[in-house]
């Protein structure tokens, strides 16, 4: 049995970053040496320094939806509602706070310019002509560990620079790092670019509650890997170059497409045991105890090595979580 336990770790509060750096590249690297089992430091924007010729770096262009609204209701009470997927034209599911609401209440937003009305099962219909536009009016979905409201700043440095495809209900925070510069820097290095999809869903906060970590079930999420990448990943495979995933997202799909498949939902569950099929180094930020993610890191570099590389980090307080440092895994 896989203990959750095995996978808490103390983490000073202090530690979790509420800002970005005003400078992407600034972020502290920790690089951990699977094979001489050697943990280093750096500074990001020296990556370009462990990279290789022919070396493929895959990233995931999702775009985070500004998916997060401020609503009222006619008694104008504030009622706070995360756009959590579109079922159809008009129809969204939702998270509510407060969830005590009822069955055909009108919650209006924008000061009265769009109003929705909640159905059963958390969901809110719209007219569709402000169904179409309604991301338009929503605010950054900062997630829960960062306390507080969001602002102009979190409009730009909670996208990758290179995000393209609507869909992430959170950031693929791996990719936060790098500017339009130092990719491509990276390019004329002599190391390849590929992009994939996987929209960043609810899953990535929500919370193991099994004992056994090997019981618990992820939320599906979609995911595309195009021709171009397709082939970008078998042409590395066949001159025996790396395949380097920046985030967890991308190495989960890259290993659901070594399983067979290209699109689609993925709800592959990584943790210590797993075989890797497809990826060979990780950039990833730190994350959160008691997380699927933080199982995936410890399943890529070693459980004990990882554990080994966090508590250094917390050691040399090294910035955690979405906005925080970043670690590579080679």
């Amino acid at each position: 049995m896989l203990k959750l336990s095995d996978f808490d770790y103390p983490l000073p509060k202090e530690l979790i970053a509420q800002y970005p750096l005003e400078d992407r590249q600034e972020a502290r690297l920790l690089i951990v040496d699977r094979k001489s089992c050697q943990i280093s430091h750096g500074i990001f924007k020296d990556i370009c320094s462990f990279f290789k010729k022919n070396d493929l770096l895959v990233l995931n262009d999702t775009k985070v939806l500004n998916c997060r609204l401020i609503g009222y209701k006619n008694t104008g009470g504030k009622v706070e509602i995360l756009l959590t997927r579109r079922l159809n034209g008009t129809t969204f599911s939702t998270l509510l706070q407060p969830s005590r609401t009822k069955t055909g209440e009108k919650i209006i937003f924008a000061d009265g310019k769009i109003s929705g009305v909640l159905s059963a099962r958390g969901q809110i219909s719209f007219k569709q002509s402000d169904a179409d536009v309604i991301y338009d009016y929503g605010i950054v979905p900062l997630p829960p560990y960062i306390k507080r409201d969001p602002e102009e700043i979190d409009k730009i440095y909670y996208q990758t620079v290179y995000a393209k495809n609507d869909g992430a209900l959170a950031s693929p925070t791996a990719g936060l790092h790098f500017t339009a510069g130092s990719l491509e820097e990276i390019k004329k290095s002599g190391v390849n670019l590929a992009y994939l999809t996987l929209h960043v869903g609810l899953g990535t906060f929500r919370p193991v509650k099994c004992t056994d970590i090997t019981e618990h079930k992820m939320e599906p999420e979609y995911f595309l890997v195009p021709d171009t990448t397709r082939a970008a990943v078998t042409k590395a495979k066949n001159d025996l170059a790396r395949i380097i995933a920046v985030g967890t997202t991308s190495l989960r799909a890259l290993e659901t497409y070594g399983s067979g498949r290209n699109e689609g939902n993925t709800d592959l569950f990584i943790y210590p045991g797993y075989e890797f099929k497809v990826v060979d180094c990780l950039l990833t930020n730190f994350h959160l105890p008691c997380t699927t993610l933080f199982m995936l890191v410890c399943a890529f570099g070693g459980e004990k090595l990882v554990k080994q590389a966090y508590q250094e980090a917390v050691e040399k307080k090294y910035r955690f979580y979405s906005y925080g440092d970043a670690m590579l895994v080679i």
